[in-house]
């Protein structure tokens, strides 16, 4: 296993679990592209593309950092042909870039509803289709959208419609696209945390320490997603995959790791089937819906 000089793609990635993901492949030598807006400091979350160049490059990688709103087509299409440019081509395909505004049908006002929709199911159909033609000359190419499983139950969209509706828009990308490029080889799948992962998400709008204390580093998805990345493209699309669940397969036992200071039940994220809950050791409390 190994994701040496393949090039990674990646929108948002200048924090939380698109850098965790950037970071691992980085360790075998990847190239990384980190795609996201955030060139200037915020005062209150940490990384911009810049800085999560440099850690890319210390870790071993090649990075390339690129000021790029997904939003917009034609700052996508010039990103990707600066990868191409200067890597060569583009081997993964990362949809990590996604807004979350957990309001009610009435109190979503439409600037909101439509930058969730555009970031997140546009986004990551836009982000995909300007990088399939060259996935398609990849050797395992592999699209992986950080994206739920379509769990149908009226309780994931009762409290947040627009979110849900959204998020969930990059999952049928998913469904799609993995039959739509099945003969290409074209890997395409979701993963997924079964519980909340420790980000900048969870602490300003998810609950803050109370809940970042019950979760999950995002070193789980990276790891997670670096199992994935390395299957036969032609042997493994299609999937909602869970974190958790992938590493089992890959013979983790102990998850203790990712979440050292955890004292007890941690929280589990929205979107995940209660049978996948059943089928897991993890004690969790399931507060999100």
């Amino acid at each position: 296993m190994s994701l040496q000089g393949k090039t990674v793609f990646i929108s948002g990635g200048s924090r939380g679990i698109g850098l965790a993901i950037a970071l691992r492949a980085a360790q075998d030598g990847a190239n990384v592209t980190i795609a996201a807006k955030t060139a200037q400091p915020h005062p209150k979350l940490p990384g911009t593309i810049y800085t999560a160049a440099e850690d890319i490059e210390k870790v071993g990688g090649k990075a390339l950092p690129i000021l790029c709103d997904i939003r917009e087509e034609e700052q996508v299409a010039d990103a990707v042909a600066k990868t191409v440019e200067t890597f060569g081509g583009i081997d993964i395909c990362i949809n990590n870039a996604s807004a979350i505004n957990l309001t009610g049908t009435l109190e979503t006002d439409m600037k909101r509803y439509d930058l969730m929709h555009q970031i997140n199911t546009r986004g990551t159909f836009l982000v995909s289709k300007m990088c399939i033609p060259y996935l398609k000359l990849a050797q395992n190419p592999h699209i992986l959208n950080l994206a739920p499983p379509l769990d149908m139950q009226p309780k994931w969209f009762g409290n947040h419609v627009a979110y849900t509706m959204a998020k969930y828009g990059m999952s049928m990308c998913t469904l799609g696209m993995s039959a739509e490029f099945a003969r290409d080889g074209i890997a395409v799948n979701s993963l997924w945390p079964l519980t909340a992962i420790d980000t900048a998400a969870v602490r300003n709008l998810l609950g803050g320490e109370a809940v970042s204390s019950m979760s999950r580093s995002p070193a789980i998805m990276a790891d997670a997603a670096y199992a994935i990345l390395n299957r036969p493209s032609r042997d493994c699309t299609g999937n909602f995959f869970i974190d958790e669940e992938v590493l089992k397969a890959e013979g983790v036992t102990d998850f203790s790791v990712y979440a050292p200071g955890a004292t007890g039940p941690l929280a589990a994220d929205f979107f995940v089937p209660d049978e996948v809950f059943e089928n897991s050791d993890t004690k969790v409390v399931r507060s999100f819906g």
